[in-house]
């Protein structure tokens, strides 16, 4: 039986969910003071272990920033990731305004394509930077 969560991951399983995930390896030190000023996070147990996790950040109106999203590789087919963008999206619906901008990191496009995300290519052109 699966558990949901509606409170962010705690750093422990933050980091070590991102790196058995083949996510960009986050540190501790800065997750346990990132994941406070989370606007939304859930997270996924199988027992007493966490298997998933999601988190929204961003100015909690008109920008919202989906990220983290994780599934243990074990667990991955079972219908996890959906879950989680599930209560994300639910959350958005509840708290964005209306023509507030939604955006995310595509690892799995077709999971996201499921709730209506599209590329931004060619109007706009994705970017970013790592310091």
């Amino acid at each position: 039986m699966f558990e949901v969560i509606e409170e962010v991951v705690d750093a422990d399983n933050f980091v070590r969910l991102r790196k058995i995930t083949g996510l960009t390896p986050r540190p501790k030190e800065a997750a346990e003071k990132a994941l406070p000023n989370s606007l939304y996070g859930l997270h996924i147990k199988h027992g007493n272990k966490v298997i998933a996790m999601g988190r929204v950040v961003g100015d909690g109106v008109l920008n919202f920033d989906i990220v983290d999203i994780a599934v243990e590789p074990e667990y991955q087919g079972q219908g996890l990731g959906r879950t989680v963008m599930q209560h994300i999206m639910d959350y958005l619906d509840r708290e964005a305004a209306k023509g507030a901008y939604i955006c995310l990191m595509a690892d799995v496009p077709a999971l996201y394509e499921k709730f209506g995300f599209q590329f931004v290519r060619p109007r706009s052109e994705g970017m970013y930077i790592v310091k």
